[in-house]
């Protein structure tokens, strides 16, 4: 697996289309299994799995050194993206009760690992059936725009935004937080609450544009996703899968748009 990958997508500024090619950051997720049981699927970029699985651990209260894992390792020399953590008897004593109340997070099972996974996923979801559009110019608007929806931001430089807009790029709901999937949440959570959420027609991020995101904007049935940032290899592939949109600034003017250009216009 890369951590990262090559792809070519399409530059709109006003009535100028252009083919480039950039990179995108890879994302994949890492099923953890503490003594053979599912325990966690974190996603993230390919590369130093045992590393990143024994960190995991440590932080999770599973280890408290690293001499109370026996053994760490891959599912099998052809995929990274199962880690098996085998801890000592006393050690697993020691949490039997923190992982009995902590219980086991499964989006896998045995024998159901990467590529396999990933599918899963991806499948679980229902395209979404929305022809709405947005115009270049007022899309760009809506991410430049983003400022004016962070009070916290202004004041703590560490927060994280996310705004729904509706069919005519109005703010429906906004939302800050440290951490980007709460902010989502929180602007969904909004307009679920008041039955609003047919509005919602366009999800602006302040991040980069994750698979988890998009699997929450399809949830909410929001099928145009706006960022500051690009998105990763395998947001592109779920969002293309489920008829969603992606864009997010060009460098200089107008958008990268990297599936759903026809949601997009001039």
């Amino acid at each position: 697996m890369n951590s990262f990958s090559e792809v070519t997508i399409i530059h709109k500024d006003g009535e100028k289309i252009q083919s480039v090619s950039i990179d995108l950051i890879g994302e994949e997720p890492l099923s953890i299994r503490i003594d053979g049981k599912p325990y966690s699927v974190v996603m993230r970029t390919p590369g130093d799995e045992i590393a990143h699985a024994a960190g995991f651990c440590l932080s999770e209260g599973i280890a408290d050194f690293p001499e109370d894992i026996t053994a760490i390792a891959c599912c099998d020399g052809s995929d990274s993206n199962v880690v098996t953590v085998t801890l000592t008897e006393t050690q697993r004593r020691k949490i039997a009760g923190y992982l009995d109340r902590r219980g086991f997070i499964s989006q896998t099972s045995c024998g159901i690992c990467g590529k396999e996974l990933i599918q899963d996923i991806m499948t679980a979801i229902v395209p979404i059936n929305d022809d709405t559009r947005f115009s270049i110019n007022s899309a760009v608007s809506c991410i430049e725009d983003f400022s004016s929806h962070q009070p916290l931001r202004r004041k703590t430089r560490a927060t994280h935004a996310a705004l729904i807009i509706g069919a005519g790029t109005d703010v429906l709901s906004s939302a800050e937080d440290v951490g980007r999937h709460n902010a989502v949440d929180k602007a969904i959570g909004k307009l679920f609450l008041d039955h609003a959420l047919s509005r919602a027609k366009g999800l602006v991020l302040s991040s980069r544009i994750s698979y988890e995101l998009v699997q929450k904007a399809a949830r909410a049935g929001i099928p145009i996703i706006l960022a500051v940032s690009r998105p990763t290899a395998l947001a592109v592939d779920l969002a293309s899968r489920l008829n969603m949109t992606l864009a997010c600034l060009a460098p200089k003017t107008g958008l990268y748009v990297f599936c759903g250009e026809q949601k997009l216009i001039a």
